[in-house]
């Protein structure tokens, strides 16, 4: 059989809709991939088939401890372009911060978070603040619309100076899809000397992140979003800064040379190399792991760049209509076209809430911010329906 290997631009060709692989009902309109990504059926296969191997725990080998969760790494580095001793598994945002949280000394420095950014990535430096005498600085997003997101992005650039020690911030905004230039902002780190924490839980699988570009100093990921993965696992990627700290909890795994079961109680001080230190205890997990690495299989036989560009070709003229009658979206140099927000002065929101139950619409209200996100799963129609039902709300 002849086995061809297909290019970015193969993979922009190729792609079309994906509703296929997926359960969604028929008569939903699911734009809410930012609330929680549906399952793939293959996905799901997974799941059902690992749970029932714990029927049969003799069928478990010390092989299966290592074997999947070193593939998920690998999948993992490749879709953000990073070397798998790089990448730890974390069941959460918070674990995967609390991780750079406890190996960071930022006594008097500033720490700069976003406005309304994600509780997960901010929790963590409220408590340096308090137990480093750090400083937490927000910087808030401008409160007019036109240029909001260039603007925004200028005045992190100019919050970032001698006093700055760390940049803990996401790749877009959770709440409106909100896109910063993280090569700029990286560069602006490098001259003073602070580190680059990124949450990239709603841009990493649907959006392109390149580790060798951006050079984070710390990527976490929850995996049930955009990586299209269970609940409860996700991946993080931890650079040099890290090598040498102290992982939050103290596992057998992530010590040095623990796939010796027979040599366990030989207790070994060393950890494993890389970033390998910082995964969670019970990494192994023989349910979500082999799910998530078939999800980041799937998302990386799809293409990154292909999925954004299919976002962006099922919802560019919708958002144009939107714009025609009023609204307001970001421009797409400013935005992902994966999740954005739709804005409009005076529109009675629990109206509208109501208008999308009935047409079964899901989508999300942040703050004074419509929510859409969609993925392959969507058409343009699915857009429209939604379009059709906003202009008809005014």
């Amino acid at each position: 059989m002849l086995c061809v290997k297909y290019t970015y631009w193969h993979y922009l060709l190729l792609m079309h809709n994906q509703a296929g692989l997926f359960q969604l009902d028929d008569d939903v309109t699911y734009l809410n991939g930012a609330y929680m990504s549906p399952m793939l059926t293959s996905v799901a296969a997974i799941g059902k088939k690992q749970v029932e191997a714990k029927l049969r725990p003799y069928s478990i080998t010390g092989n299966d401890f290592f074997r999947d969760v070193s593939e998920l790494k690998q999948a993992f580095g490749t879709l953000i372009n990073a070397p798998a001793n790089r990448i730890a598994l974390v069941p959460s945002v918070s674990y995967g911060m609390a991780n750079v949280a406890k190996n960071v000394a930022l006594k008097g420095k500033e720490i700069l978070v976003l406005e309304e950014q994600f509780p997960s990535n901010v929790y963590p430096w409220l408590e340096l603040e308090e137990s480093q005498g750090a400083k937490v600085v927000t910087v808030s997003a401008p409160t007019a619309l036109y240029e909001r997101g260039k603007n925004w992005n200028n005045l992190i650039l100019e919050s970032i100076t001698s006093h700055t020690g760390l940049v803990a911030m996401p790749h877009t905004h959770w709440a409106d899809g909100t896109l910063f230039d993280l090569v700029a902002i990286r560069a602006k780190t490098r001259e003073v000397g602070a580190l680059l924490i990124i949450d990239g839980t709603q841009s990493v699988g649907a959006h392109p992140f390149d580790v060798t570009t951006i050079e984070p100093d710390a990527l976490v990921c929850a995996g049930y979003k955009w990586l299209m993965g269970p609940y409860g696992l996700g991946v993080a990627y931890y650079g040099s800064a890290f090598d040498n700290g102290q992982p939050v909890e103290q596992n057998w795994i992530n010590r040095f040379e623990s796939e010796n079961f027979a040599a366990l109680v030989d207790y070994n001080l060393e950890y494993q190399p890389g970033a390998m230190r910082y995964s969670v205890g019970e990494q192994s997990n023989f349910i979500l792991v082999p799910m998530l690495l078939q999800a980041l299989h799937q998302l990386n036989q799809w293409g990154v760049e292909a999925i954004q560009q299919y976002c962006k070709q099922i919802t560019t003229q919708p958002l144009e209509t939107l714009r025609s009658a009023g609204f307001w979206v970001e421009e797409q140099a400013y935005r992902t076209a994966h999740l954005f927000g739709i804005r409009k002065a005076g529109l009675a929101m629990n109206v509208l809430k109501s208008e999308l139950e009935k047409h079964r619409i899901f989508v999300s209200v942040r703050g004074s911010s419509i929510r859409v996100s969609p993925h392959v799963y969507n058409t343009g129609a699915d857009v429209e329906k939604l379009v059709d039902v906003l202009t008809k709300s005014l």
